[in-house]
Protein backbone atom coordinates (compact mmCIF):
# COMPACT_ATOMS: atom_id res chain seq x y z
CA UNK A 1 0.00 0.00 0.00
CA UNK A 2 0.95 3.12 -1.21
CA UNK A 3 2.16 6.02 2.01
CA UNK A 4 -1.14 8.39 0.08
CA UNK A 5 -3.31 5.38 0.75
CA UNK A 6 -1.61 4.51 4.16
CA UNK A 7 -2.73 7.61 5.45
CA UNK A 8 -5.89 8.35 3.99
CA UNK A 9 -7.34 5.04 4.12
CA UNK A 10 -8.95 5.56 8.09
CA UNK A 11 -10.76 8.46 6.51
CA UNK A 12 -11.83 5.93 3.27
CA UNK A 13 -13.05 3.46 5.69
CA UNK A 14 -14.65 5.79 8.17
CA UNK A 15 -16.76 7.05 4.88
CA UNK A 16 -17.66 3.99 3.48
CA UNK A 17 -19.10 3.25 6.90
CA UNK A 18 -21.28 6.51 7.08
CA UNK A 19 -22.58 5.73 3.77
CA UNK A 20 -23.12 1.98 4.07
CA UNK A 21 -25.67 2.86 7.30
CA UNK A 22 -27.17 5.37 5.18
CA UNK A 23 -28.39 2.68 3.00
CA UNK A 24 -32.17 1.44 3.88
CA UNK A 25 -31.33 -1.88 4.94
CA UNK A 26 -28.54 -1.17 7.12
CA UNK A 27 -30.50 -1.13 10.08
CA UNK A 28 -28.72 1.77 11.99
CA UNK A 29 -31.62 4.14 11.95
CA UNK A 30 -33.73 1.38 13.65
CA UNK A 31 -36.13 3.39 16.36
CA UNK A 32 -35.65 0.66 18.65
CA UNK A 33 -31.94 1.84 18.62
CA UNK A 34 -32.00 5.31 20.16
CA UNK A 35 -31.28 6.10 23.90
CA UNK A 36 -34.26 4.68 26.25
CA UNK A 37 -36.05 7.80 27.36
CA UNK A 38 -37.43 8.47 30.59
CA UNK A 39 -39.61 11.40 31.47
CA UNK A 40 -38.90 13.44 34.05
CA UNK A 41 -39.84 13.59 37.81
CA UNK A 42 -40.54 16.89 38.15
CA UNK A 43 -44.19 16.84 37.99
CA UNK A 44 -44.71 18.46 35.07
CA UNK A 45 -46.85 17.54 32.03
CA UNK A 46 -43.62 17.19 29.80
CA UNK A 47 -43.11 13.84 27.93
CA UNK A 48 -41.32 12.79 24.93
CA UNK A 49 -43.42 11.60 22.05
CA UNK A 50 -43.14 10.01 18.67
CA UNK A 51 -45.36 9.92 15.64
CA UNK A 52 -46.37 6.29 14.24
CA UNK A 53 -44.56 7.44 11.34
CA UNK A 54 -41.29 7.72 12.71
CA UNK A 55 -41.64 4.20 13.69
CA UNK A 56 -42.66 3.13 9.90
CA UNK A 57 -46.02 1.75 11.59
CA UNK A 58 -49.24 1.57 9.85
CA UNK A 59 -51.12 4.92 10.24
CA UNK A 60 -54.23 3.15 8.88
CA UNK A 61 -54.37 0.45 11.75
CA UNK A 62 -54.68 3.00 14.86
CA UNK A 63 -58.43 4.40 14.01
CA UNK A 64 -59.64 0.14 14.37
CA UNK A 65 -57.80 0.00 17.81
CA UNK A 66 -59.14 2.99 19.14
CA UNK A 67 -62.85 2.51 17.92
CA UNK A 68 -62.76 -0.91 19.37
CA UNK A 69 -61.21 0.52 22.83
CA UNK A 70 -64.27 2.87 22.59
CA UNK A 71 -66.42 0.18 22.00
CA UNK A 72 -65.02 -1.82 24.63
CA UNK A 73 -65.92 0.80 27.71
CA UNK A 74 -62.10 1.62 28.04
CA UNK A 75 -61.19 5.08 30.03
CA UNK A 76 -57.28 5.37 28.34
CA UNK A 77 -54.88 4.07 26.25
CA UNK A 78 -51.09 4.66 25.91
CA UNK A 79 -48.43 2.79 23.79
CA UNK A 80 -44.93 3.36 24.55
CA UNK A 81 -42.00 2.62 22.90
CA UNK A 82 -38.08 3.47 24.24
CA UNK A 83 -39.95 5.33 26.72
CA UNK A 84 -42.03 7.94 24.53
CA UNK A 85 -45.41 7.92 23.90
CA UNK A 86 -46.54 6.80 20.61
CA UNK A 87 -50.43 6.54 21.06
CA UNK A 88 -52.24 8.13 24.09
CA UNK A 89 -56.03 8.38 24.22
CA UNK A 90 -58.82 8.85 26.80
CA UNK A 91 -62.42 7.77 26.34
CA UNK A 92 -65.61 8.27 28.05
CA UNK A 93 -64.81 11.57 29.80
CA UNK A 94 -62.01 10.16 31.62
CA UNK A 95 -58.88 12.37 31.29
CA UNK A 96 -55.22 12.40 31.99
CA UNK A 97 -55.58 13.55 35.85
CA UNK A 98 -58.28 11.42 36.36
CA UNK A 99 -57.04 8.42 38.71
CA UNK A 100 -58.58 5.13 38.32
CA UNK A 101 -58.44 1.22 39.77
CA UNK A 102 -55.27 -0.92 38.94
CA UNK A 103 -57.63 -3.76 40.97
CA UNK A 104 -55.53 -6.79 40.93
CA UNK A 105 -52.73 -5.26 37.99
CA UNK A 106 -51.56 -3.56 41.61
CA UNK A 107 -50.11 -6.85 42.93
CA UNK A 108 -46.94 -5.98 40.84
CA UNK A 109 -46.76 -2.64 43.05
CA UNK A 110 -46.60 -5.24 45.90
CA UNK A 111 -44.56 -7.52 44.49
CA UNK A 112 -41.54 -4.67 43.51
CA UNK A 113 -41.96 -3.05 47.04
CA UNK A 114 -41.48 -6.79 48.28
CA UNK A 115 -38.35 -6.72 46.37
CA UNK A 116 -36.87 -3.14 47.67
CA UNK A 117 -37.24 -4.29 51.51
CA UNK A 118 -35.53 -7.27 50.51
CA UNK A 119 -32.39 -5.36 48.66
CA UNK A 120 -32.44 -3.21 51.56
CA UNK A 121 -31.77 -6.18 53.63
CA UNK A 122 -35.44 -6.23 55.98
CA UNK A 123 -36.37 -9.13 54.29
CA UNK A 124 -36.06 -12.72 52.72
CA UNK A 125 -38.31 -13.73 50.64
CA UNK A 126 -37.19 -17.23 51.43
CA UNK A 127 -37.89 -17.02 55.17
CA UNK A 128 -41.22 -18.11 56.37
CA UNK A 129 -44.03 -15.45 56.66
CA UNK A 130 -44.20 -15.80 60.48
CA UNK A 131 -40.66 -14.60 60.98
CA UNK A 132 -42.16 -11.03 60.68
CA UNK A 133 -45.74 -11.21 61.79
CA UNK A 134 -45.50 -13.64 64.17
CA UNK A 135 -47.51 -16.93 64.44
CA UNK A 136 -51.02 -16.93 64.45
CA UNK A 137 -51.18 -14.93 61.12
CA UNK A 138 -53.69 -17.57 59.89
CA UNK A 139 -55.76 -20.09 61.53
CA UNK A 140 -54.33 -23.29 60.48
CA UNK A 141 -51.77 -25.95 61.96
CA UNK A 142 -48.43 -23.94 63.69
CA UNK A 143 -46.70 -26.74 61.98
CA UNK A 144 -48.17 -26.38 58.19
CA UNK A 145 -48.74 -22.45 58.87
CA UNK A 146 -44.77 -22.22 59.39
CA UNK A 147 -44.22 -24.19 55.92
CA UNK A 148 -45.94 -20.51 54.41
CA UNK A 149 -43.32 -18.37 53.23
CA UNK A 150 -42.81 -14.93 51.47
CA UNK A 151 -41.99 -16.59 48.45
CA UNK A 152 -45.10 -18.61 48.54
CA UNK A 153 -47.21 -15.94 48.80
CA UNK A 154 -45.54 -14.07 45.86
CA UNK A 155 -45.57 -17.26 44.04
CA UNK A 156 -49.72 -17.83 44.86
CA UNK A 157 -49.06 -21.02 46.29
CA UNK A 158 -49.66 -20.51 49.40
CA UNK A 159 -51.74 -23.44 50.13
CA UNK A 160 -54.72 -21.22 52.03
CA UNK A 161 -58.29 -22.20 50.91
CA UNK A 162 -59.06 -19.51 48.20
CA UNK A 163 -62.92 -19.84 48.49
CA UNK A 164 -63.17 -17.66 51.22
CA UNK A 165 -63.21 -14.15 49.72
CA UNK A 166 -60.87 -11.51 49.93
CA UNK A 167 -60.81 -11.16 54.18
CA UNK A 168 -57.29 -11.79 55.29
CA UNK A 169 -57.83 -12.28 58.97
CA UNK A 170 -56.70 -15.20 60.92
CA UNK A 171 -60.07 -17.32 61.43
CA UNK A 172 -60.50 -16.62 56.95
CA UNK A 173 -57.19 -17.99 56.26
CA UNK A 174 -57.50 -21.66 56.44
CA UNK A 175 -55.85 -25.38 55.45
CA UNK A 176 -56.77 -26.63 52.07
CA UNK A 177 -53.40 -27.83 51.04
CA UNK A 178 -49.75 -27.76 52.12
CA UNK A 179 -47.46 -24.56 50.76
CA UNK A 180 -46.09 -25.16 47.43
CA UNK A 181 -48.47 -28.01 46.15
CA UNK A 182 -50.87 -25.79 45.10
CA UNK A 183 -51.69 -22.78 43.10
CA UNK A 184 -54.91 -20.96 43.90
CA UNK A 185 -55.01 -16.71 42.81
CA UNK A 186 -55.66 -15.29 46.57
CA UNK A 187 -56.04 -12.43 48.55
CA UNK A 188 -53.57 -13.93 51.16
CA UNK A 189 -50.84 -11.81 48.98
CA UNK A 190 -51.78 -8.50 50.64
CA UNK A 191 -49.73 -10.05 53.60
CA UNK A 192 -46.81 -8.82 51.96
CA UNK A 193 -47.42 -5.56 53.09
CA UNK A 194 -47.85 -6.59 56.42
CA UNK A 195 -44.27 -8.18 56.04
CA UNK A 196 -42.94 -4.68 54.88
CA UNK A 197 -44.53 -2.78 57.74
CA UNK A 198 -43.35 -4.85 60.44
CA UNK A 199 -39.91 -5.78 58.72
CA UNK A 200 -38.94 -1.86 58.21
CA UNK A 201 -41.20 -0.24 61.17
CA UNK A 202 -42.59 2.02 58.46
CA UNK A 203 -45.89 2.40 57.06
CA UNK A 204 -47.06 0.47 53.89
CA UNK A 205 -47.77 4.10 52.33
CA UNK A 206 -44.11 5.71 53.34
CA UNK A 207 -42.56 3.13 52.32
CA UNK A 208 -44.28 2.49 49.11
CA UNK A 209 -44.03 6.30 48.20
CA UNK A 210 -40.68 6.83 49.47
CA UNK A 211 -38.87 4.12 47.79
CA UNK A 212 -41.27 3.25 44.65
CA UNK A 213 -44.01 6.34 43.85
CA UNK A 214 -41.53 8.95 44.28
CA UNK A 215 -38.53 7.48 42.71
CA UNK A 216 -40.17 7.30 39.71
CA UNK A 217 -42.12 9.81 39.43
CA UNK A 218 -45.57 8.72 39.80
CA UNK A 219 -48.37 11.51 40.64
CA UNK A 220 -48.74 11.72 44.68
CA UNK A 221 -52.70 12.28 43.90
CA UNK A 222 -52.61 8.07 43.74
CA UNK A 223 -53.92 6.66 47.13
CA UNK A 224 -54.54 3.18 48.00
CA UNK A 225 -57.87 2.15 49.37
CA UNK A 226 -58.61 -0.18 52.03
CA UNK A 227 -61.47 -2.33 52.07
CA UNK A 228 -64.01 -2.63 54.84
CA UNK A 229 -66.51 -4.73 55.60
CA UNK A 230 -67.56 -7.50 52.88
CA UNK A 231 -64.34 -5.95 51.14
CA UNK A 232 -61.97 -6.31 54.59
CA UNK A 233 -58.46 -7.56 52.96
CA UNK A 234 -59.03 -5.60 49.79
CA UNK A 235 -56.23 -3.51 49.20
CA UNK A 236 -56.47 -1.57 45.67
CA UNK A 237 -54.31 1.31 43.97
CA UNK A 238 -55.56 4.18 42.59
CA UNK A 239 -53.61 6.77 39.76
CA UNK A 240 -53.89 8.34 36.84
CA UNK A 241 -52.98 6.31 33.67
CA UNK A 242 -49.48 7.88 33.13
CA UNK A 243 -48.47 6.96 36.50
CA UNK A 244 -49.06 3.20 35.78
CA UNK A 245 -47.17 3.83 32.33
CA UNK A 246 -44.32 4.65 34.48
CA UNK A 247 -44.22 2.14 36.39
CA UNK A 248 -44.77 0.29 33.41
CA UNK A 249 -41.52 1.82 32.16
CA UNK A 250 -39.47 0.53 35.40
CA UNK A 251 -40.28 -3.08 34.49
CA UNK A 252 -38.93 -2.57 30.99
CA UNK A 253 -35.76 -1.43 32.22
CA UNK A 254 -35.46 -4.46 34.19
CA UNK A 255 -35.69 -1.91 37.33
CA UNK A 256 -34.01 0.71 36.64
CA UNK A 257 -35.19 4.36 36.26
CA UNK A 258 -33.04 7.11 34.36
CA UNK A 259 -29.31 5.52 35.78
CA UNK A 260 -31.04 4.69 39.36
CA UNK A 261 -31.23 1.21 39.97
CA UNK A 262 -34.80 1.01 41.92
CA UNK A 263 -35.02 -2.44 42.13
CA UNK A 264 -32.48 -5.20 41.59
CA UNK A 265 -32.60 -6.74 38.04
CA UNK A 266 -32.43 -10.32 39.36
CA UNK A 267 -35.62 -9.99 41.58
CA UNK A 268 -37.72 -8.19 38.37
CA UNK A 269 -35.88 -11.56 36.37
CA UNK A 270 -37.64 -13.58 39.20
CA UNK A 271 -40.16 -12.18 39.07
CA UNK A 272 -41.14 -11.78 35.53
CA UNK A 273 -40.11 -15.71 34.98
CA UNK A 274 -41.92 -18.71 36.11
CA UNK A 275 -41.87 -19.39 40.18
CA UNK A 276 -43.32 -22.34 40.64
CA UNK A 277 -44.15 -25.62 38.34
CA UNK A 278 -48.13 -25.93 38.71
CA UNK A 279 -49.35 -22.76 36.74
CA UNK A 280 -45.94 -21.85 34.41
CA UNK A 281 -47.09 -18.61 33.49
CA UNK A 282 -47.35 -17.18 36.83
CA UNK A 283 -44.03 -15.22 38.60
CA UNK A 284 -43.95 -13.19 41.35
CA UNK A 285 -47.89 -11.29 40.96
CA UNK A 286 -46.53 -11.33 37.50
CA UNK A 287 -48.15 -12.94 34.32
CA UNK A 288 -46.42 -14.64 31.92
CA UNK A 289 -47.14 -15.01 28.36
CA UNK A 290 -45.49 -17.66 26.14
CA UNK A 291 -45.54 -21.06 28.20
CA UNK A 292 -47.09 -24.24 27.19
CA UNK A 293 -49.48 -23.85 29.94
CA UNK A 294 -51.46 -21.90 32.38
CA UNK A 295 -54.04 -22.06 35.32
CA UNK A 296 -56.76 -18.82 35.78
CA UNK A 297 -57.88 -17.83 39.02
CA UNK A 298 -61.07 -19.65 40.82
CA UNK A 299 -59.78 -22.59 38.78
CA UNK A 300 -57.87 -25.58 39.27
CA UNK A 301 -57.85 -26.59 35.68
CA UNK A 302 -54.70 -26.28 33.45
CA UNK A 303 -55.24 -24.71 30.25
CA UNK A 304 -52.55 -25.69 27.31
CA UNK A 305 -51.01 -22.88 25.53
CA UNK A 306 -50.29 -19.51 25.61
CA UNK A 307 -51.70 -16.96 27.23
CA UNK A 308 -52.45 -14.20 24.86
CA UNK A 309 -51.85 -16.30 21.68
CA UNK A 310 -52.11 -13.52 19.75
CA UNK A 311 -49.36 -11.35 22.02
CA UNK A 312 -45.74 -12.09 21.38
CA UNK A 313 -44.79 -14.68 23.80
CA UNK A 314 -42.04 -12.65 25.31
CA UNK A 315 -44.69 -10.47 26.94
CA UNK A 316 -45.24 -10.32 30.93
CA UNK A 317 -48.28 -8.44 32.24
CA UNK A 318 -49.94 -7.01 35.21
CA UNK A 319 -53.64 -8.15 34.83
CA UNK A 320 -56.60 -6.50 37.24
CA UNK A 321 -59.91 -7.17 37.01
CA UNK A 322 -62.66 -5.30 34.72
CA UNK A 323 -59.38 -5.49 31.96
CA UNK A 324 -56.79 -2.96 33.65
CA UNK A 325 -53.38 -4.13 31.59
CA UNK A 326 -49.61 -3.07 31.65
CA UNK A 327 -48.09 -5.34 29.23
CA UNK A 328 -44.88 -5.53 28.71
CA UNK A 329 -42.81 -6.83 25.51
CA UNK A 330 -39.36 -6.22 26.02
CA UNK A 331 -37.93 -7.23 22.58
CA UNK A 332 -39.93 -4.25 21.12
CA UNK A 333 -39.21 -1.88 24.00
CA UNK A 334 -43.02 -1.58 24.29
CA UNK A 335 -45.21 -0.88 27.14
CA UNK A 336 -48.72 -1.20 26.98
CA UNK A 337 -51.74 0.27 28.93
CA UNK A 338 -55.78 0.33 29.32
CA UNK A 339 -57.65 1.19 31.88
CA UNK A 340 -61.26 1.10 32.20
CA UNK A 341 -64.28 -0.61 32.79
CA UNK A 342 -64.96 -4.14 31.85
CA UNK A 343 -64.89 -5.11 28.49
CA UNK A 344 -66.79 -7.68 27.98
CA UNK A 345 -67.23 -11.86 29.35
CA UNK A 346 -64.33 -11.06 31.70
CA UNK A 347 -62.30 -13.06 34.20
CA UNK A 348 -60.37 -11.62 37.74
CA UNK A 349 -57.45 -11.13 35.24
CA UNK A 350 -57.48 -12.62 31.71
CA UNK A 351 -60.24 -12.04 29.25
CA UNK A 352 -61.41 -12.72 25.66
CA UNK A 353 -60.85 -8.56 25.33
CA UNK A 354 -56.75 -9.73 25.19
CA UNK A 355 -57.06 -11.49 22.09
CA UNK A 356 -58.53 -9.22 19.84
CA UNK A 357 -56.63 -5.90 21.39
CA UNK A 358 -53.35 -7.59 20.29
CA UNK A 359 -54.42 -8.74 17.21
CA UNK A 360 -55.09 -5.06 16.32
CA UNK A 361 -52.06 -3.68 18.28
CA UNK A 362 -50.07 -6.23 15.53
CA UNK A 363 -51.51 -4.79 12.72
CA UNK A 364 -50.11 -1.64 14.09
CA UNK A 365 -46.53 -3.01 13.05
CA UNK A 366 -47.19 -5.70 10.69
Amino acid sequence: MSIIMKKYFPFLFMLLFIFGCAEKDCGCSSPLEEAMYFPPNDGSATWETKSISDLGWNASAVQPLLDYLQLKNSKSFMIIVNGRIIIENYFNGHTATTLWKWNSAGKTLTSTVTGIAEQEGFININNKVSDYLGTGWTSIPLAKENLITCKNLLSMNSGLDDTLGDDVSPANLQYIADSGTRWAYHNVYVKLQDVVEQATGQSWNNYFNNKLRDKIGMETSGFWYIGTGANLGLKIYFSTTRSMARFGLLALNNGKWNGNQIINTSFINSATNTSQNINLSYGYLWWLNGRLSYHLPQTQLQLNGSLVSTAPTEMYCALGKDDQKIYVVPSKKMVIIRMGDAAGSENLALSDFDETLWAKVNALYQ
